[in-house]
């Protein structure tokens, strides 16, 4: 038993280490550059005129989507972010060389929000789309900028103004068309293994999935994107179980699929298992428990004769649920789950 532990333990390290999907950090955009108090020396001009140049404007710090990340695990260790000041401005009115803009880049899904207020900043969810987290300081005015009449010879200018601070939350939110869901060792990581090239780690024991898994079901000409979601337990809308760190990820679905293991054909138990995972879904909120929901009955091959129990099947008939009894070991109506999933997908499209 306590090599299991010990199994389980390293795994659980070695996966979150791969996938983090918040972080708070630190934004310090940068200053801008004093402007310059200088006057012009040549030869025969011994009182020249003010030459002094402006600073140059502090950089801001920018945050870019990116299709091809996947996590935010450049920022589990670099919390804090700088980006370049304004250089200051120079004699012979020559203007301070404006800072260069730190780009972040973030997966897509990314939601920025405010870490004091909880405003949300910005929702990332499209390839290559931009939010100026924080702006620089402007540079200040060299004393050329203050000549006139009255002041002919000025021998003052202005400082450069700061830039903007700001802590956020970034707060990765899966994009996906199907989420699955269910208690532990329902079979998600197997189904999503056979039905895309998402390749999760499965064995025997609960919480195997640490990390949500996505992969790409093709059907027909089409094709949509599939998470497989680590297994939810009772109580996880109240964040037991890390749960309301897995749920949000639910939330940009248009299809969910609850997976219930019917390999003990208990139908108090099986129906135990399924109202476990629907209450927290309504518990939750966002809307979760209103989305299109299709229940695959699963591992039917370990039951006698690869079928799923009448009395099962008519138990969720009653109430109205769509069914799909499925083995995804045997690959036995997988292509009918897939079908409906699509189709459903296809009515929220409205095509």
């Amino acid at each position: 038993m306590g090599h299991l532990f010990s199994r389980w333990k390293s795994v659980c390290c070695k996966l979150f280490a791969m996938f983090i999907d918040e972080a708070k950090i630190s934004l310090k955009a940068g200053d801008g550059g004093a402007g310059c108090v200088s006057f012009r020396r040549e030869k025969y001009v011994p009182r020249g005129g003010p030459d002094g140049g402006n600073g140059g404007h502090g950089s801001k710090i920018i945050f870019v989507a990116n299709k091809g990340e996947s996590t935010l695990i450049r920022f589990r260790y670099k919390r804090i972010f700088e980006s370049e000041n304004g250089r200051p401005g120079e004699s012979s009115s020559k203007h301070g060389r404006q800072g260069e803009d730190l780009i972040l880049t973030v997966p897509c899904g990314t939601v920025i929000k405010d870490a004091e207020s909880g405003d949300i900043l910005c929702d990332l969810t499209e390839d290559r789309q931009e939010f100026t987290a924080v702006n620089g300081g402007r540079g200040g005015k060299g004393n050329e900028h203050f000549k006139s009449s009255r002041y002919q010879a000025p021998r003052f200018a202005q400082p450069g103004e700061p830039g903007e601070r700001k802590t956020v939350l970034l707060v990765l939110k899966l994009l996906a068309d199907v989420g699955l869901v269910g208690l532990p060792n329902a079979g998600k990581s197997t189904l999503i293994s056979r039905l895309t090239a998402a390749k999760p780690k499965i064995a025997d024991y609960p919480f195997t999935t640490l990390a949500p898994k996505i992969g790409v079901v093709a059907v027909e000409d089409d094709a949509f994107v599939m998470a497989d979601m680590p297994g939810l337990i009772e109580g996880a809308h109240l964040g037991k179980g890390l749960g309301t760190r897995f749920l949000k990820h639910i939330e940009r679905t248009s299809v969910i699929c609850h997976l219930v293991d019917i390999s003990d054909p208990d139908p108090e138990k099986i129906l135990h298992d399924f109202e476990v995972i629907e209450a927290e879904l309504k518990g939750y909120g966002h809307s979760l428990s209103e989305k299109r929901e299709v229940v695959a009955l699963t591992k039917i091959d370990a039951l006698e004769g690869g079928e799923a129990p009448e009395e099962i099947l008519r138990i969720f008939e009653s109430r109205g649920i769509q069914t799909v009894p499925l083995s995804a070991v045997s690959g036995k109506n997988l292509e009918k789950f897939v079908r409906l999933v699509y189709e459903l997908l296809r009515e929220k499209r409205g095509s």
